[in-house]
């Protein structure tokens, strides 16, 4: 993760890379949904501010928290080419101790950006530090990867045999912990959660889920007849908190 945080080519090439995402309309609709009226707007992982520049352009204000130096310079030039009011902070998300509690409206943690933090102990502590840093009342959104869809590819159902040894008999090792080869970057890790873990996270942390939108395949849309096996045919979930 590290090395990820330090790759230019990661931020530099980010919006590009990413410009047919699906995901990245449907969550800024979800936004706006629940995120009235405008405030400040908390980005836990920013990467180059495409959540905050189209909230900025609204009228909300941004704090842009990450810990790679490159995307948040992209988005300070963003931000100042639009004369958009949005600060930058570059800050590990398991140490906000710099940001001032019940100082930010709304929080945001999107694109499975809390699973990109190994270890239970420290994804509870980025949740808590959220938590914290709302005004009582605040909404934050979170988006995480489905552990389970793994089932419904071959290619994931050959990993989950080798997983579910590999917890067994590696104490290092917690369930949905994720390693592959990404864009240059060896052995990047994602942890994927079940919707119980998901949501027993959240209320262990102070939380409660106002909303849970289960996500198709593309991430395009919500997930349709979630009742059947919605738990295990979900892409993953944006779960909507206050």
């Amino acid at each position: 993760m590290w090395n990820y945080t330090r790759a230019d080519h990661i931020a530099t090439e980010y919006d590009e890379y990413f410009a047919d995402n699906q995901l990245f309309e449907f969550d800024e609709q979800v936004l706006m949904r629940h995120f009235n009226p405008p405030g400040l707007v908390a980005d836990l992982g920013c990467g180059t501010g495409r959540v905050l520049v189209a909230l900025a352009r609204r009228g909300f204000q941004g704090l842009a928290v990450d810990l790679s130096r490159t995307m948040l310079r992209i988005v300070a030039d963003k931000a100042r080419l639009e004369g958009l009011k949005i600060h930058v902070l570059r800050a590990n998300l398991v140490e906000l101790d710099c940001i001032r509690s019940n100082s930010v409206d709304y929080a945001v943690c999107l694109f499975s950006t809390l699973g990109m933090i190994r270890g239970q102990e420290n994804r509870h502590r980025v949740l808590m530090h959220t938590r914290r840093i709302l005004r009582p009342g605040g909404v934050f959104v979170l988006h995480v990867h489905n552990f389970w869809y793994n089932l419904f590819d071959p290619a994931g159902r050959a990993w989950l045999l080798r997983h579910l040894a590999d917890v067994v008999f590696r104490r290092s090792v917690e369930r949905g912990d994720k390693f592959f080869d990404y864009r240059g970057i060896p052995r990047m890790f994602l942890h994927t959660f079940t919707q119980g873990e998901l949501v027993r996270s959240l209320s262990l942390a102070g939380f409660r889920v106002k909303e849970l939108i289960p996500l198709t395949a593309g991430r395009q849309r919500s997930l349709r007849y979630r009742r059947l096996l919605g738990r295990f045919r979900a892409n993953g979930w944006i779960a909507v908190c206050e």
